[in-house]
């Protein structure tokens, strides 16, 4: 059953006016419904997807092409160096920085993507964090690369046992994140996760879409659009970051299809193996994202078909959207 626990209206109204956010599974079409929306209404766009804010990855992370770059201004993609762990509040700041050079207001954006806890941050804010000394941050980010990911989580059950039992042992970067925040303030990353931010858009003007796709029909959309980055120099892409010998647990390197293609360019399985299981891995990654929308996402969210976003062109369903 959805919740409505995304958009919370008594917390108090947000300084972006009229945004509209559009979420859904990858390969869903919402970024084509927001272009044809941008398009319609003079609006920007603005990336709300995690994976689509790294440079380098443009093919392999299904960025807009440089064709639909050209036809509507779209911020917030391809800016952060996959060296960089980019965090939801990073990305919030940014957003905020947009909205301080005045940016949206003649022109509303449109924020598209498919990561959940983009479009929480909007609807809700987020709870501010402690700033992290430089010191404390290069120990803990040594000691992860030295002693791995399952030994720190060890560590974090001893003094944070509820943040520890909350995270897998081998999500080295959260974990990380919790023992430094702890070390920084003397308090639980929980306890400033508890602390209720504030909404950043206006709820009462914004309108709320989420495209839900059929599933037959999102599969055969997911294996085609990867034939075609293939095609489209996604293997010089991951020649690229690989060159770039970064540490396997930043969130840039467990962009889908980097571990698959390097370890068939590695000679570790067949190039047919590599992008099967990319497409298996695509299609669990948009079973989750479907998930977590239908359970976080309330009745304020405008539940569309994945037809409206573009996937067989004009249709009305999306056309009637206000």
């Amino acid at each position: 059953m959805a919740t409505s626990g995304i958009v919370n209206s008594g917390q108090g109204e947000g300084r972006i006016k009229n945004a509209t956010l559009i979420a859904g599974p990858t390969a869903s079409g919402k970024s084509a419904l927001a272009l044809k929306l941008a398009e319609r209404d003079g609006d920007l766009i603005v990336n709300a997807d995690s994976m689509q804010v790294y440079g380098v990855l443009d093919v392999l992370t299904a960025r807009p092409s440089a064709e639909d770059l050209g036809r509507v201004r779209h911020f917030l993609y391809g800016h952060v160096s996959p060296a960089i762990a980019y965090s939801t509040g990073s990305w919030l700041r940014d957003v905020a920085r947009l909205a301080d050079s005045g940016l949206f207001e003649e022109k509303p954006p449109i924020f598209v993507g498919g990561t959940g806890l983009y479009f929480r941050a909007l609807a809700e804010g987020i709870s501010a964090m402690p700033d992290i000394p430089a010191e404390i941050r290069d120990r803990w980010r040594w000691r992860l690369n030295e002693e791995g990911a399952p030994r720190l989580h060890r560590l974090l059950m001893r003094v944070d046992s509820e943040m520890a039992m909350r995270l897998k042992a081998s999500d080295g970067q959260r974990i990380v994140r919790a023992l430094e925040v702890l070390e920084a303030s003397g308090r639980s990353i929980l306890k400033w996760q508890a602390d209720r931010g504030h909404p950043v858009i206006d709820l009462a003007t914004a309108r709320f879409i989420v495209i839900e796709p059929e599933r037959e029909l999102l599969i055969r959309r997911i294996d085609a659009r990867f034939d075609k980055m293939i095609e489209a120099g996604a293997l010089d892409e991951v020649k690229a970051i690989t060159a770039m010998r970064l540490a396997p647990e930043l969130p840039a390197m467990k962009a889908i299809g980097v571990r698959e293609l390097a370890a068939a360019m590695a000679g570790e399985m067949s190039f047919d193996e590599a992008i099967e299981r990319a497409k298996i891995a695509t299609r669990q990654y948009a079973k989750r994202q479907s998930t977590w929308f239908r359970n976080q996402f309330g009745s304020e969210w405008r539940r569309i078909g994945g037809e409206a976003g573009g996937l067989a062109g004009a249709g009305a369903e999306w056309w009637d959207l206000q």
